[in-house]
């Protein structure tokens, strides 16, 4: 019996087309690149660690305004190492509420796989209902306000930012500044306020095709 080749459009003919994993989308990949590079060139700013613990270096201030006037010349010096200290207590009180700390790895996931890095020729489709842009952003949103502000994970990141704020201003209180070569340091610490805005720019710039094919 003679058998009738089937051709390659007649054997790919009954499969769908061919979904790419989000973690390979080229948008995403270029959003970690850009990111962490402006991270790398931010934190290559940081001061001194044993500066910043130098004891000798600890005295009481005489008023509120010498208090004042210490935390914002510190602040000014001290910046990276400041906020590494910010994001280090925040890491350490999500580690030690384990399912906070999962719930808000889920919920960024969700916001860069399902809506903000996910192909547009690709609907979302869950548990047979296929929904639209519209409504993943709606219900992205819904979730994000009642997590953060509605449930417990809300308060815990509240407080573990005070925390951190409060170590920072009893830090640059008592560090006295007069040891600290603050003029030489001006373009140093506005490159780290450049490390902000160009790692906040870098993830709206990679982010900025995938949100735009959806408008």
């Amino acid at each position: 019996m003679a058998t009738i080749p089937m051709t390659n459009s007649q054997s790919t003919a009954g499969s769908g087309p061919q979904s790419q994993p989000p973690i390979t989308n080229p948008a995403f990949r270029t959003f970690l690149s850009r990111l962490t590079s402006s991270v790398r060139q931010g934190f290559s700013q940081r001061r001194p660690w044993y500066e910043l613990i130098d004891r000798t270096a600890m005295a009481r201030p005489d008023n509120l305004t010498d208090a004042y006037s210490r935390i914002r010349k510190n602040f000014s010096y001290f910046k990276v190492n400041y906020i590494t200290l910010l994001a280090l207590v925040l890491a350490f009180s999500l580690l030690s509420h384990p399912f906070s700390l999962l719930v808000l790895l889920g919920l960024l996931a969700a916001w860069l796989f399902l809506y903000l890095f996910r192909p547009s020729d690709q609907p979302l489709v869950i548990f047979g209902r296929t929904f639209s842009d519209r409504e993943t952003l709606g219900i992205l949103v819904v979730l994000t306000v009642f997590i953060v502000f509605l449930t417990s994970i809300g308060s815990l990141l509240i407080s573990a930012i005070l925390i951190g704020v409060a170590i920072v201003c009893i830090h640059g209180a008592f560090r006295v500044p007069e040891d600290l070569f603050l003029d030489d340091q001006d373009p140093a610490n506005s490159g780290f306020l450049s490390f902000l805005g160009n790692a906040a720019s870098s993830a709206a710039i990679a982010a900025a095709p995938a949100v735009a094919s959806r408008v």
